[in-house]
């Protein structure tokens, strides 16, 4: 094997360092998420780290490897919220001082909870590259180790314990399907799984917002940058030590648009019963873009991290039950009759829908001055219920126009 920045020893004595320090996550077998994507897959819970992700492997394996006097001084590291939390949480357990420089669009819940595992949390910046130079002047400053979430061989080395543990349990796997963020995750997992498994395949997944890996090794000049659900793997600048080891170990990467990131988690949380963070699902995003790419495999997800804010959790189910057409909305249009309102959501209770809201007025310009505009949401059973329902309305005559993200449609398909 070429000289990468960590090799598969480094990724065992890694294990032996985290070894009863960091949860040794269950592979767990899942059926539905087979059956929807036509592979055999199973899911590793990294999700089920006490601070919710991965990034506890390499926070302890680089905590560990400090001196006496480096952990009197402290730690600073950058990060957008999964790496702060397994720093700021085994700093505290093993009494070394840390500090964490976040980008100032952190979600709330990650920025909180790393405070309350006891660091000083720092809010700079709106993107990754900012936070690290202020963590950098800071370190500087203030004489504290600097803590890189990807670029670090210590870091690395802790991560590939995912996928020792994988393949302890599943040996027979054909591909194994990571998130791309900085790319410590993916290096350390390919270093160790190549090591076990010449055979094995290695999948990246980038958010398609986010190409940085898919940009720095085939050459392309993808634009980067926008707001994306995987704010975990939102990273512009790859690391330049596990740049290398995807070049040569990687198979491929599959870059994954924001509706296909959301029919993931929603997918998670509704077929697997676990919560998975926007960069925890991107594996099986990559599979729901792209079926044909792992159909009959024996494929192995990295569900990374499970750290979503619940309002986010519950915009995106509700987006996908539209989506699915189990929530629909619709106008109807009609004179104003006393009990008219009321005969509408009794033949909506006859066909089975379920309302979910109404709103009616009288004061848009395009009704009729006797007329009446009622817009109304409700949730079916499936889109094959939906249409039922629609149809039986304009068989009554009451021409339903549909509602959608995009426009008043002029009819209601």
């Amino acid at each position: 094997m070429a000289d990468y920045a960590i090799t598969v020893e480094d990724v065992k004595r890694a294990a032996a360092t985290i070894q009863g320090q960091v949860l040794r996550t269950p592979l767990v077998p899942a059926p539905r998420l087979s059956q929807l994507t036509g592979a055999t897959v199973c899911v590793k819970h990294e999700n089920m780290q006490p601070t919710g992700s991965f990034k506890e492997r390499g926070a302890v394996t680089k905590l560990e490897s400090l001196t006496s006097e480096e952990r009197r001084r402290g730690v600073i590291a950058m990060s957008a919220g999964n790496h702060a939390q397994a720093v700021a949480y085994h700093a505290r357990r093993l009494g070394i001082p840390a500090t964490i420089v976040m980008p100032e669009s952190v979600p709330l819940v990650k920025a909180e909870n790393t405070r309350a595992y006891g660091a000083r949390v720092i809010l700079h910046g709106e993107t990754l590259y900012e936070s690290a130079d202020r963590a950098r002047q800071i370190a500087a400053e203030e004489g504290l180790v600097f803590v890189h979430p990807y670029d670090d061989p210590s870091v690395m080395a802790g991560q590939g314990t995912v996928a020792l543990e994988m393949l302890a349990d599943a040996p027979d796997l054909d591909q194994i399907v990571v998130p791309i963020g900085g790319g410590g995750l993916i290096s350390g997992i390919a270093v160790a799984a190549k090591a076990l498994k010449p055979s094995i395949e290695i999948v990246g997944v980038e958010a398609a917002l986010y190409p940085s890996f898919q940009n720095a090794i085939r050459g392309e000049d993808r634009p980067i940058g926008g707001a994306t659900l995987a704010e975990g793997i939102a990273v512009k600048t790859v690391g330049q030590l596990p740049l290398p080891i995807v070049r040569d170990l990687v198979s491929d990467i599959v870059l994954v648009d924001e509706p296909v990131i959301e029919r993931a988690v929603n997918a998670y949380a509704t077929l697997q019963r676990t919560m998975a963070e926007g960069a925890g699902a991107a594996g099986l995003a990559a599979m729901l873009a792209e079926p044909k790419r792992f159909e009959g495999k024996r494929v192995g997800l990295v569900l990374c991290g499970g750290n979503i804010d619940a309002r986010i959790l519950a915009s995106v189910m509700v987006r996908e039950l539209e989506r699915d057409d189990r929530i629909a909305s619709f106008r109807i249009t009609s004179n104003d009759r006393p009990g008219f309102l009321g005969r509408v959501a009794s033949r909506l209770g006859s066909l089975g829908a379920n309302i979910l809201e109404v709103s009616h007025s009288r004061l848009f310009l395009d009704v009729p001055a006797k007329g009446v505009s009622i817009d109304i949401t409700i949730e079916t059973r499936d889109r094959k219920h939906t249409l039922e329902v629609f149809d039986a309305l304009a068989a009554d005559g009451l021409a339903p126009q549909r509602i959608d993200w995009r426009c008043l449609s002029e009819t209601a398909y």
